[in-house]
């Protein structure tokens, strides 16, 4: 089992009414709707380092000159009904 980590942060009156309006509507703590809310956005920033490795990998491709031809893109296009 993994060792909870506290956080104390300072957050705008705004954020804090919000949370404490979805506190309220939804039944969860505010400790618990902040975990929620990191979680998603530490899963939103692995996602988006994948897709920064892909697009680095294919402009690495790109400068190696390495496109598809002419006929893959017709048959791509083909296969997907355009």
């Amino acid at each position: 089992m993994s060792k909870a980590l506290s956080i104390e942060l300072k957050i705008s009156q705004e954020l804090r009414d919000a949370v404490d309006e979805l506190s309220a509507t939804s039944g969860k703590t505010a400790e618990l709707i902040a975990e929620e809310a990191l979680r998603h956005y530490v899963d939103w920033l692995d996602w988006r380092h994948e897709q920064q490795l892909d697009l680095d990998a294919a402009i690495l491709a790109a400068d190696r000159g390495e496109f598809a031809s002419d006929d893959e893109v017709k048959a791509f296009f083909a296969r997907h009904g355009a």
